[in-house]
């Protein structure tokens, strides 16, 4: 059994991730972390996720649960995760992470703290996803240098705080990889006003934000006379937590190194 414990328990992320776990018979849930203030601090983690009485209590400080646990998946804000992942490098705890919105700075230090433990870093988890970033890179061979126009667009709930995705910003690097080209450079997130016709080289990025929209992704190929759309639509957040746990097994048999879902599914 790998011993699985989710930070962020309190969020609709974290309780899904909760659901993951206990729903995963190779895995036993060895707790939840929530804010150090929390009125949850104490509670069942179970009953938080909707699963019933498990005997797991809600911590609100990872340490009080650090020993027990064989691997942490965070998927909470960056200064928390970074915070979490040096406790866990101190310990010598594995970690999954799919916290999105890090800089620069961020994540070279994340590539540190990869010197001494095993951790899986993905913006997205789920299986469909990390699949069509090989087909986009298949297609972007194909069709970027032959008159094809390159557009990502994806839609997330009201209450994402980054943008694009995280998950748009993968797809846009594995088109831009395969094409040769430089996304920081070649990258437009922005349209506003009289901004000419557009080059031959940008990847454009549009964004949508409403209601519930758990995650929707396209990168849409377009040229004169045809179009490609390739998409990925995600209707429950539990995917995100199925790929997190299967991540989490994978890394038991992994030596210290800093890994994606491209590692975890054998797709490189």
């Amino acid at each position: 059994m790998t011993r699985i414990a989710v930070s962020g328990a309190a969020g609709r992320m974290g309780k899904m991730l909760l659901e993951a776990v206990e729903r995963d018979e190779q895995a036993s849930l060895a707790g939840g972390v929530v804010r150090p203030d929390s009125s949850l601090v104490g509670a069942d983690a179970g009953e938080l996720a909707g699963l019933g009485r498990l005997g797991v209590p809600l911590v609100g400080k990872l340490d009080e649960i650090i020993d027990d646990i064989d691997v942490l998946i965070d998927f909470t804000t960056p200064t928390l995760t970074l915070a979490n992942l040096a406790l866990c490098a101190e310990r010598g705890k594995r970690m999954v992470i799919g916290t999105t919105g890090l800089d620069d700075d961020q994540q070279a230090a994340l590539a540190d703290y990869a010197g001494q433990v095993p951790l899986v870093f993905a913006a997205n988890m789920s299986t469909g996803v990390n699949l069509s970033l090989n087909l986009l890179a298949t297609a972007a061979r194909a069709l970027g240098d032959a008159g094809f126009d390159i557009e990502v667009i994806e839609a997330h709930h009201r209450h994402k705080v980054d943008a694009p995705s995280g998950t748009a910003l993968m797809m846009g690097r594995a088109v831009a990889e395969a094409l040769g080209r430089d996304l920081q450079k070649d990258g437009v997130f922005q349209r506003v006003g009289h901004t000419g016709a557009r080059s031959a080289r940008e990847i454009g990025f549009s964004t949508v934000r409403g209601g519930d929209i758990v995650g929707e992704h396209t990168v849409l190929f377009a040229a004169e006379g045809e179009r490609l759309e390739l998409s990925h639509k995600a209707s429950s957040r539990l995917t995100f937590g199925r790929g997190a746990v299967r991540a989490a097994h994978w890394l038991m048999t992994r030596d210290a190194g800093q890994y994606d879902m491209q590692d975890v599914l054998g797709l490189k």
